[in-house]
């Protein structure tokens, strides 16, 4: 009985590529509220679940995605790019979690760093893009979906039964 459990739940587990899309739009969206949001907490509040999510996303694809779609495509180019790309929006992650709204550069820097995650997500998403390679490659998605599932719950302190 555990087992058919068990392969119940594995079956509803996002492949790899299917986790990482929807992180993308979860952030696209907090970026659009941010955009139109109004008062200081809630501009506060949305910047801290972009920073947040993105810091989670970025180190899930790091430790586990970008390696293995290293290893099996051998493309160094668009790896090097994306780690890269990354770098970039660390720092600015880090500059905006050391402000708060009141900063007259806050909305600007999540600004810029919306535009810098729009250019990122759109180089994955492309059809010669990452995902796709990742997709024609030997690469197991479904099981890379596990270990990204997994690592991001334990990022989020969140436990196996949540």
């Amino acid at each position: 009985m555990a087992t058919s459990s068990a392969k119940t739940k594995a079956s509803k587990q996002p492949d790899a590529i299917s986790l990482l899309k929807a992180d993308h739009r979860q952030v696209e969206k907090w970026f659009e509220e941010f955009e139109s949001a109004r008062s200081s907490s809630r501009k506060q509040t949305l910047a801290t679940n972009i920073c947040n999510a993105l810091t989670v996303h970025t180190e899930i694809e790091e430790q586990i995605f970008y390696p293995a779609f290293f290893q099996a495509t051998k493309d160094k180019d668009m790896h090097h790019e994306a780690l890269i790309e990354h770098d970039g929006a660390k720092k600015l992650i880090a500059e905006i979690e050391a402000s708060d709204p009141s900063d007259d550069y806050f909305a600007s820097k999540v600004h810029v760093l919306s535009e810098m995650i729009k250019h990122h997500v759109r180089e994955e998403e492309k059809s010669d893009g990452m995902f796709a390679e990742a997709k024609k490659s030997k690469m197991d998605l479904a099981a890379l979906g596990r270990q990204l599932s997994e690592r991001k719950r334990a990022l989020n302190g969140e436990s196996e039964a949540a």
